[in-house]
């Protein structure tokens, strides 16, 4: 008691680096050299070169209504969304987001000016070094994003749109983007392809090439030919070109997008690039999906070790401590079922308990803990597990590795069977040792963005016949598509194939079709 009562009352070293809510540039930079040092020495994270944007209240709610980027181009549904936002925090309805960063080199960083000196402390260690990390060194960020050029990327984006709205009408530009972003989570590749560069470039000598080719084999005469009767032995060739043709459109197709880049009949050059445009978006942001919670685990678990390094050095005072405790644990509050605030689980408060509790296992392992994780129980090597979990899984694969029985006790896990048909609901899974396992494993399921989205892919293209275009929904547990969005959706990709459309919505245990829909481009 004695020894504990010394440890508590002994005085920290090092003066404040700020007192008071107050901040100036000449603080934030104190601030951010102070921070910096703990996350590169101490933790040892490896981030981007960083570079920190003080904005207003409305530039953050312009930025993430505009998918969060710093350049993004024009469209009707960010003004709307805007509206929407702005509307509901001036009433009070919803608070705004402490920060917001992006997957770029150099690592930008949005932090409001109305935040405290606390506040722009716990966001700077949470998104500069944190997200920051994360965003670096985990292998979906490597694999799908381009953090040197992406930036490059949107500032051409945003030039083209705009060029193409001068050239060819706000509304003919509006009707591409409409049904591009009605597409885009069917934009998405699942499975690496050769990555094209999209330095702008290289865009603008690919499109020179494709341009060039098609004048080098343009010829007008062959407009004038007469065409003779097909005969029987014209006809196997014409159906044997269509089913080389078939073969080489490579079906069946999961990127619905890309399909209608490159295939689409009556689409013209500046039609493909927006299309492509929207597709290397949507393709961006398909890392930050699979790996919400991992990331938001990792900053909050950065921004909590670098504050309380901060205080035991004597560099922020008892005051702003308890200040960032009291964001802290808004951040990472897990509201109950029955609480209104209640939207599923924060993905910040489940991330954050499996970070500390990694912590714990290499530290202080139990015997129940040696048991479930011999290969990090007690190896005194925390960050050094916690880095390579960072790098090289994503949520659905870091909960079946690392959930503990210790959070799901603590976070009161177990697995609930429900019948809309049965009276009763069953309890399928409890604190015990294949209960333990079950929660795990359904969990983890529920994170799986390939479980979760609906397996639609382009099956059939008659490119030389009546153009049709054919889609297949492999229908999992007997889920149909809702009949209202899809027919919506189903309008938007005909117009931009320019021919019929048909969805066929197949179940994936009998291969039987269980609906299908069909949509026409309109006139």
């Amino acid at each position: 008691m004695d020894t504990a009562i010394k440890k508590i009352k002994k005085p920290r070293k090092g003066k404040p680096i700020f007192e008071g809510a107050e901040w100036n540039f000449d603080t934030l930079k104190t601030v951010f050299d102070e921070v910096e040092k703990i996350g590169l020495r101490d933790l040892k994270l490896d981030v981007y070169p960083n570079q920190i944007e003080v904005i207003t209240a409305e530039q953050m709610l312009d930025a993430y209504t505009s998918t969060g980027m710093p350049l993004m181009y024009r469209h009707w549904s960010f003004g709307k969304q805007f509206a929407q936002e702005s509307m509901s925090y001036r009433r009070g309805m919803r608070s705004l987001a402490y920060e917001l960063v992006i997957n770029s080199n150099p690592c930008i960083s949005y932090v409001m000016e109305e935040n405290s000196a606390t506040m722009q402390t716990l966001v700077i260690a949470h998104a500069a070094f944190g997200h920051n990390h994360f965003f670096k060194n985990n292998y979906l960020f490597k694999q799908w994003t381009n953090a040197d050029t992406i930036l490059d990327y949107l500032a051409f984006a945003k030039d083209y749109v705009k060029e193409c709205e001068e050239k060819h009408g706000v509304e003919d530009v509006e009707i591409i983007l409409d049904a591009a972003h009605a597409l885009m989570r069917q934009g998405i590749s699942r499975h690496p392809k050769t990555p094209v560069s999209s330095k702008p470039a290289h865009i603008a000598k690919r499109k020179k090439s494709r341009k060039l080719h098609e004048e080098a084999t343009f010829d007008d005469i062959y407009r004038t030919v007469p065409r003779a009767p097909i005969t029987a032995g014209a006809a196997e060739a014409l159906a044997a070109f269509a089913a080389a043709e078939e073969e080489g459109l490579g079906l069946p197709e999961e990127n619905v997008l890309y399909f209608l880049e490159k295939h689409a009949p009556r689409l013209k050059d500046w039609q493909r690039e927006l299309i492509r445009i929207v597709r290397i978006l949507a393709q961006y942001f398909y890392p930050q999906r699979q790996t919400k919670m991992m990331n938001e685990g990792c900053a909050t678990f950065v921004h909590y070790e670098i504050m309380n390094t901060l205080f035991d050095r004597g560099l922020i005072t008892e005051g702003s401590m308890l200040e960032a405790l009291h964001l802290h644990s808004s951040v990472v509050m897990q509201p109950g079922f029955d609480d209104q605030r209640y939207g599923g689980i924060n993905p910040y408060a489940l991330g954050f308990a499996m970070m500390r509790d990694i912590k714990r296992i290499c530290e202080e392992p139990t015997a129940e803990d040696k048991d479930w994780f011999p290969d990090f129980a007690g190896n005194g090597d925390a960050m050094g597990t916690l880095k390579s979990a960072w790098a090289d899984y994503r949520d659905e694969s870091f909960i079946l590795q690392f959930l503990s029985p210790t959070v799901i006790r603590d976070m009161r896990f177990f697995a609930l069977h429900d019948e809309s048909d049965e009276p009763e609901v069953e309890v399928t899974a409890i604190h015990n040792e294949m209960g333990y396992r079950d929660v795990r494993r359904r969990l983890a399921r529920f994170y799986d963005a390939s479980v979760q989205d609906p397996d639609i892919r382009i099956t059939d293209a008659d490119l030389s016949g009546t153009r049709r275009l054919t889609l297949t929904h492999t229908v999992r547990d007997g889920r149909l598509l809702s009949k209202q969005e899809c027919d919506r959706t189903l309008q938007h990709l005909a117009q931009l194939w320019g021919h019929r459309v048909k969805l066929l919505e197949v179940d994936a245990g009998t291969g039987k079709t269980l609906r299908e829909l069909e949509a026409l481009p309109l006139p």
